[in-house]
C-alpha cells in the first residue's frame, strides 16, 4: 500500500472570509471555494479551509508545512503580521532541540502552523 497525499481540513474560525484572504496573502492559490470549504494549493500541496468555528479545536490544532526557504517565508509572514490586517501571531525562525529550524504562526482562527526548513541534502 502507498499513500499519495494527505490533505488536512483546517478550521477557519468565526470569520471565513478573513481566513480565506489571509491564506491567499500568505501565498496559497484558491482553486475552489463555496460557503463551506475552500481548497488551497501551493505547488503540489493542498489543504481544505473549512468554514467551521470551534475554539477548543482551533486552539489545539497544528499543521507542519516544510519549506525550502524559511527565511523567505519569514519575510512574508512578518510583512503580513506587521500590517495589522489579520489577528495572527508569529515567532521568528528558531532552531529547536528536535533538530528543526521553524517559524511558529498562529493563524486567524488560532491554528498553530509550524513552518519548518527542509533539511538540505
Amino acid at each position: 500500500m502507498q499513500a499519495i497525499k494527505l490533505k488536512p481540513f483546517v478550521p477557519s474560525g468565526d470569520d471565513y472570509g478573513l481566513a480565506q484572504r489571509f491564506f491567499e496573502e500568505l501565498g496559497f492559490e484558491n482553486i475552489y471555494a463555496d460557503n463551506g470549504i475552500t481548497i488551497f494549493r501551493l505547488d503540489e500541496l493542498e489543504f481544505y479551509l473549512q468554514n467551521y468555528h470551534n475554539r477548543e479545536l482551533q486552539d489545539n490544532f497544528m499543521v507542519e508545512l516544510v519549506v525550502s526557504d524559511l527565511d523567505g517565508w519569514w519575510t512574508r509572514i512578518r510583512r503580513i503580521t506587521e500590517s495589522g490586517e489579520y489577528p495572527v501571531r508569529c515567532k521568528e525562525p528558531t532552531m529547536y532541540p528536535w533538530g528543526k529550524r521553524e517559524v511558529h504562526l498562529i493563524d486567524p482562527a488560532g491554528v498553530c502552523w509550524h513552518l519548518s526548513e527542509a533539511k538540505r541534502q
